[in-house]
């Protein structure tokens, strides 16, 4: 029901990379659910360990080019992960990056993120079996089909629905991001694939949306690919948003019911993010709890199994909205109220 993957990559300082990713955000979720009475003592019928499952070639390159999944298993590896964590800027300097104090080669960082980028998929698995699953890590709603981006080196929000796909164990999918920036990653790579829908609640400006529309050869740039549902929404619109994705969900419930619906339920919309590209996203607790019911109450009502990954939350508070939501959804499932 809760999926906890131990193997999860060594925190980002140890790679010398000063973004605030706290290392211990999932240990306080557990540890938050864990004290509580009634969940504490009935921890194994809820916390659902690692299974083995791993990524291999093939499941990435049915997501991304064959040409950016070489440069992951080559020596451009390193460069790879510059580029996609931004820590080099325009003038040459290191940026939100100092080598000197890693503990590890930054060329390891993929490597140790493929086992619980793995994650994504067994959760999939498990909501298909249990109708609902919800994974303490993921979210690469960024990592496009010839690039990574935004802290995101590989899709694994596309890549366990498509290897779902090739298994024969789903056909359709939904896709519901509430992340504080646009599921850009996931909307280019599948648009135009009736397969796979998807709804994006999200900041309307800010990065990525503050980029140039055309690339430097001319072409468009795919981060502005829309989702089949958009819903942007404007600094100081808080009190709308909740109102704007009920509105979102209603639209998203004219296309056929899927086989299985994703969420990426983002903490970073919350007002105590620590992350400055978030600013312009400033939901309470109370609008966090609400947004999360909300999503899970209309996927329960249709009888989707539902996958949930966590996706951008940072700072030392980017823990605070979950244990709410989970405590509520599980004590249900588990007949306790």
């Amino acid at each position: 029901m809760i999926l906890y993957r131990t193997a999860h990559r060594p925190p980002l300082a140890d790679f010398g990379i000063e973004i605030p990713a706290p290392p211990d955000r999932v240990m306080k979720i557990i540890d938050a659910l864990r004290r509580d009475p009634t969940l504490g003592p009935l921890e194994e019928q809820w916390l659902i360990g690692d299974d083995g499952t791993a990524l291999t070639r093939e499941d990435l390159e049915r997501v991304h080019s064959p040409e950016y999944v070489a440069r992951l298993f080559s020596d451009e590896v390193e460069q790879v992960l510059i580029e996609v964590y931004e820590l080099i800027d325009e003038n040459g300097n290191y940026y939100r990056y100092n080598p000197t104090n890693a503990k590890r080669p930054l060329g390891e960082m993929f490597e140790r993120s493929l086992r619980p980028q793995a994650g994504s998929y067994q959760c999939c698995r498990e909501a298909l079996d249990r109708g609902f699953c919800f994974y303490l890590s993921g979210g690469g709603h960024h990592a496009h089909r010839d690039f990574g981006a935004g802290f995101c080196i590989i899709n694994d929000i596309v890549i366990p629905l498509r290897k779902l796909q090739a298994e024969g164990r789903i056909r359709t999918a939904w896709v519901i991001d509430v992340d504080a920036h646009k599921g850009d990653g996931v909307a280019a790579i599948t648009h135009g694939d009736d397969s796979i829908v998807t709804l994006s609640a999200h900041m309307a400006s800010g990065w990525p949306l503050d980029l140039p529309k055309m690339l430097s050869d001319g072409t468009p740039n795919p981060v502005y690919t829309p989702s089949d549902i958009d819903i942007p929404i404007e600094h100081g619109e808080e009190e709308e948003y909740n109102t704007r994705l009920a509105e979102g969900l209603e639209r998203l419930s004219s296309y056929p019911i899927p086989d299985i619906a994703l969420v990426e339920l983002g903490a970073d919309p919350y007002e105590h993010d620590g992350l400055p590209s978030t600013a312009l996203l400033q939901l309470s607790l109370e609008q966090m709890l609400e947004r999360d019911l909300l999503i899970y109450e209309f996927l329960k009502a249709r009888n989707i199994p539902s996958a949930y990954i966590m996706s951008g939350g940072y700072g030392d508070r980017s823990w605070e909205p979950y244990p709410p939501f989970l405590s509520r959804v599980v004590k249900e499932r588990l007949g306790l109220q």
